[in-house]
C-alpha cells in the first residue's frame, strides 16, 4: 500500500473536474484490515504529539470538518483518530437542526461561535455545509431561514458557496488550518449499517426513521455534494474525499491527512532561554538540595 499515493488521490486538488463517480467508496489502496489497524496505531501517537506542540505553541488552531450521509463513520473517525489526543485541547460540535435563535442570523454565525482557540482542534460533526446540502435537498429548511424574498433566487447556493470559500480564506489568514473530509459511504454499505443499528441494542439508539427517509433522496445528496466540492475545495482547504466503506481504511486516511497538514505547521516546544532559563535552573538546585528526599 502507498498511503502517498492514496493522500493525494482523495485530496482533490482539481475542483472543476471532479466526479463523485470517479472515487470507489470500497477503495482501500491495497489495505488490508490488519495493516490499516497497525498503521492507525502509530499514526494516532504521531497525532497526539503534534496535538502536544500546537497546545503549547499556540499560535495555530486547526478546525477538522467532517461531512457524509448518514452512518458514514463521522462518529467513528473522532472516537478511533482523536483517541490519544489530551481531549483538554480538543473540542467536538455536532450541529443538527438549527435553533430558533439559530435561525435568526446568518447561516454560518452558529458555527462561527464554535471555532477553535488557537492551539486547539476543533471538529464540527456537520458544520456549514449542511446549508447547501440539506437546506438545498429540503426547500423546506430554507424557509425556516426567513430570509428576505427577494435574496432567495437560484443563484442562493453560488451565492452561499462563494461566502464559505471567503470564510474559509479569512480563517487561513488567521490561522486557522481547515481540513475537509468527506466520508464517501456506498448506500449499499449504509443499508447494512442501518441495519447493524436495529440488530444491536447497543447501536438501536443511533437508530432514526428520518435516516431511511433521506435514503430515498441519494442522488439528490449525491449531485449537492458534488457540485458542494467543486465549488468549495480550495488552495487554502482542499476537500478530501474518503473511501468510507472500510472504517478502518478510513481512519487511517483521515489520521494521514490530519499528520501531514500539521506536520507541515512548523509546530515546535517554546524554547525557554535567557533569564527564563536561569531561573528555572535556580528551582532545579533547589530541588535537588533538599534533604532527607531522594
Amino acid at each position: 500500500m502507498k498511503l502517498d499515493k492514496a493522500v493525494k488521490r482523495i485530496c482533490i486538488a482539481k475542483p472543476k473536474k471532479f466526479r463523485i463517480a470517479d472515487h470507489a467508496p470500497a477503495e482501500t489502496y491495497g489495505a488490508t484490515k490488519d495493516a490499516a489497524e497497525t498503521l492507525l496505531a502509530d499514526d494516532v501517537g504521531r497525532l497526539a504529539d503534534l496535538q502536544q506542540r500546537l497546545w503549547a505553541q499556540d499560535r495555530w488552531a486547526v478546525l477538522v470538518i467532517l461531512q457524509g450521509m448518514d452512518a458514514a463513520g463521522k462518529d467513528g473517525v473522532v472516537k478511533h483518530v482523536m483517541a490519544g489526543i489530551n481531549p483538554q485541547g480538543c473540542d467536538v460540535h455536532s450541529f443538527k437542526a438549527p435553533t430558533p435563535e439559530e435561525l435568526n442570523h446568518d447561516f454560518l454565525w452558529r458555527t462561527a461561535c464554535k471555532l477553535p482557540e488557537r492551539g486547539r482542534i476543533g471538529i464540527f460533526n456537520r458544520s456549514y455545509y449542511e446549508e447547501v446540502l440539506v437546506a438545498r435537498v429540503h426547500p423546506d429548511v430554507l424557509a425556516q431561514q426567513r430570509l428576505p424574498k427577494k435574496l432567495v433566487t437560484s443563484d442562493i447556493w453560488r451565492q452561499r458557496f462563494k461566502d464559505i470559500v471567503h470564510f474559509e480564506r479569512m480563517l487561513a489568514h488567521n490561522g486557522v488550518l481547515v481540513l475537509k473530509f468527506f466520508l464517501h459511504i456506498s448506500p449499499q454499505e449504509q443499508r447494512e449499517r442501518l441495519l447493524a443499528r436495529l440488530e444491536e441494542p447497543a447501536k438501536r439508539w443511533k437508530f432514526s426513521m428520518n435516516d431511511v427517509v433521506e435514503r430515498k433522496r441519494w442522488p439528490q445528496y449525491m449531485a449537492a455534494y458534488e457540485e458542494m466540492i467543486r465549488a468549495t475545495s480550495h488552495a487554502d482547504a482542499p476537500w478530501h474525499v474518503v473511501p468510507a466503506d472500510h472504517k478502518p481504511f478510513a481512519h487511517l486516511m483521515v489520521a494521514r491527512v490530519m499528520i501531514d497538514a500539521l506536520s507541515g505547521l512548523d509546530l515546535a516546544f517554546p524554547e525557554v532561554k535567557g533569564k527564563a532559563l536561569a531561573e528555572l535552573k535556580k528551582v532545579e538546585r533547589a530541588l535537588r538540595s533538599e534533604r532527607g528526599l531522594k
